[in-house]
């Protein structure tokens, strides 16, 4: 039997084919809308690249392969891909989230999908009892992030898996913010694992795509059906350009999370910051679950002026010369974000703070720049 390759080589080598034409060590760009066949529906398995493409297939293997998983499915964001999963599930049926997510999830659900007689609860994931009090018949699916976004929650994946598999319904968990490298959920029990993949896959901020990864055979066979029957699918040099940021994904996860670790200590001991999150501290509620399912803290961190108010933030965020002020997150260069006015302004202020988004709360993607630089640059700013 094949050896199973670590992660680190899995990164390089998972799931790649090397090109049956030439042998072209890197995946080419099938820069084609459709392909040649021989005789009336007779193909080398490829007939339109709505449909498939070898450079997205490699591309959905590899992502496949950093998971664990069987299967894998490139979409043309990440948004795309939550909308192919919420596209399973039939009117009437209801899906509970977490309460702390991403602010696009949270528009798609409540402003597209609400209408087509979907019901969605948002809930304190971190508080089980509150998963479980919402569960009936009519549940069929439950969306988590861990960690949320922008608060840096740590959800127990296992412990929801339980819950899910108990009462027959599928469990997603949004991997964005971790990355393959650090947590894949569907060794813990998920049934799905959605990437904005234009984060910490692709890696350098030049690209925007989505990927799935199951590894039920028939959860498959459903998506790939509305992969390919709504269109929403990235073109080949897209997901050329996230194969080549696969190959770093372990040297990239590395350093972000060391640096996000020394900027999280940096920011925690300021006389002028308040709370700071961070999934990595010791006196987290739930610091040993994260130690537990992830193999390190990652690349963001969150945090509040000890004043508490916008005023500070918005100083802070104006006087960074190193960290760009920009919305999304994964790229080798340090963004900072204010998510109330930028990826989750879509979210209604009373929503955003129940989980603790309050206005003033700056969240920042630490990049690979040297630590001692991005930690001068934000102690500059803070003044």
């Amino acid at each position: 039997m094949k050896k199973k390759l670590k992660f680190n080589s899995r990164a390089i080598h998972g799931g790649q084919i090397l090109d049956p034409a030439y042998g072209s060590v890197m995946t080419p760009i099938y820069q084609t809308s459709t392909y040649a066949q021989t005789s009336p529906g007779v193909h080398k398995g490829y007939e339109y690249s709505r449909t498939h493409n070898p450079t997205r297939t490699n591309f959905e293997r590899s992502i496949a392969s950093l998971e664990n998983g069987n299967y894998g499915l490139a979409f043309a964001s990440g948004l795309a891909a939550i909308d192919a999963i919420v596209k399973t599930l039939d009117p009437g049926d209801e899906i509970i989230s977490t309460n702390d997510l991403y602010g696009g999830s949270y528009r798609l659900f409540k402003q597209i999908f609400e209408k087509y007689d979907l019901k969605f609860h948002f809930v304190n994931m971190e508080n089980l009892d509150q998963v479980s009090n919402k569960i009936n018949n009519k549940t069929k699916l439950i969306w988590a992030e861990t960690p949320t976004n922008p608060m840096m929650n740590v959800v127990d994946i296992e412990s929801i898996s339980k819950i899910a598999k108990k009462n027959q319904i599928l469990l997603c968990i949004d991997n964005t913010f971790a990355s393959p490298y650090i947590q894949r959920p569907l060794e813990l029990g998920a049934d799905i694992v959605m990437h904005s993949a234009t984060k910490y896959i692709a890696g350098h901020s030049d690209v925007v795509i989505g990927a799935i990864v199951v590894n039920d055979e028939q959860l498959y066979n459903k998506l790939s059906f509305i992969q390919n029957a709504s269109g929403a699918t990235p073109g080949p040099m897209d997901c050329f350009l996230t194969l080549r940021g696969i190959k770093t994904l372990h040297l990239r996860m590395q350093r972000h999370s060391e640096n996000a670790e020394k900027v999280a200590i940096f920011l925690r001991n300021h006389d002028k910051i308040g709370n700071v999150y961070w999934a990595g501290f010791s006196d987290n509620k739930n610091y040993k679950i994260a130690e537990k399912q992830m193999d390190a803290f990652g690349g963001m961190v969150s945090f509040i002026p000890k004043d508490n108010s916008f005023e500070s933030a918005k100083k802070i965020a104006e006087n960074l010369k190193l960290f760009t002020l920009a919305e999304s997150l994964g790229g080798v260069e340090s963004l900072c974000c204010h998510p109330a006015s930028m990826t989750h302004a879509s979210i209604p202020p009373e929503e955003r703070k129940k989980s603790g988004l309050v206005e003033s709360l700056l969240r920042l993607s630490v990049g690979i720049e040297d630590a001692d630089d991005l930690i001068e640059d934000l102690n500059n700013a803070i003044g």
